[in-house]
């Protein structure tokens, strides 16, 4: 694979390095923490999911909103039993899971969705969990800490990161910022935030200022370093970040380019 030189102004930056899908899945070692993007499968990185299936990528702890149903979105990891741990907060519509789930060949911790996602945004935004009145009373507050503020009752939920976030978006930059659809959107923006990798799977790849400033959602300098890229080709991005750093010492590789 050739390099893509990358420049900004005068500045020449560190190339950005081109590479196929199967390359980029291939960074995923066994036994990594994905976030998922997606609402039963709407907005899930379709393209990635399957070629995770394919290389047989075992002992996945999947962080999502759910395991959408079988043969759809992360359906397809349950199906091909590479999911030792789901994070979810619905499990109804995916008969796999539960069967696995009762099997004990598969553990399924349920959160409810607003705590869920709440737990995401702590952790891509370096919190360490929230404080929240929902589960008290009931078996979620098993475990958990109890809080009190004026008073009130709150469970601390603890903050969730994963090894790596799998991003859908409509619209996609060389720079890398993003623009989601319409419901796609769901957690797609949420998971970026609390991905130490995050590859972003997009229908279009567009030049710089097509997308309007007040409709990108996930800045690039957000998901990582940024560069101004020359290969037209692409059509999904991945940028490697360290959680808590910034700056240009962020990456083994500046930011990776994955094209057909």
């Amino acid at each position: 694979m050739g390099a893509c030189q990358c420049r900004r102004g005068t500045v020449d930056l560190l190339d950005m390095q081109t590479v196929s899908l199967e390359q980029a899945v291939a960074m995923i070692p066994d036994g990594a923490s994905l976030m998922i993007g997606g609402f039963m499968a709407v907005g899930t990185p379709e393209r990635v999911v399957d070629e995770i299936v394919r290389q047989n990528k075992r002992n996945l702890t999947i962080i999502a909103n759910d395991t959408a149903s079988p043969g759809r979105g992360i359906g397809k990891l349950i199906a091909a039993k590479l999911v030792q741990k789901a994070i979810v907060s619905h499990i109804g519509l995916n008969s796999e899971t539960q069967r696995q789930m009762t099997a004990g060949e598969l553990e399924v911790e349920l959160v409810p969705e607003g705590t869920l996602v709440e737990r995401i945004r702590a952790g891509g935004y370096g919190l360490g969990g929230v404080l929240t009145q929902t589960g008290i009373g009931t078996t979620v507050e098993k475990g958990k800490q109890q809080i009190k503020v004026d008073g009130k009752a709150y469970l601390l939920e603890v903050a969730l990161r994963a090894d790596f976030a799998l991003v859908h978006a409509f619209l996609i930059d060389y720079l890398g910022n993003l623009s989601y659809a319409l419901t796609a959107r769901n957690f797609n923006p949420i998971i970026a935030m609390a991905g130490g990798t995050v590859i972003v799977d997009a229908d279009n790849i567009v030049p710089i200022g097509v997308i309007s400033p007040d409709h990108i959602v996930t800045p690039a300098p957000v998901v990582g370093p940024w560069s101004q890229t020359m290969c037209p080709r692409a059509c999904m991005f991945s940028f490697n970040r360290k959680m808590g750093s910034s700056g240009p010492a962020l990456l083994p590789k500046r930011g990776w380019r994955i094209r057909r």
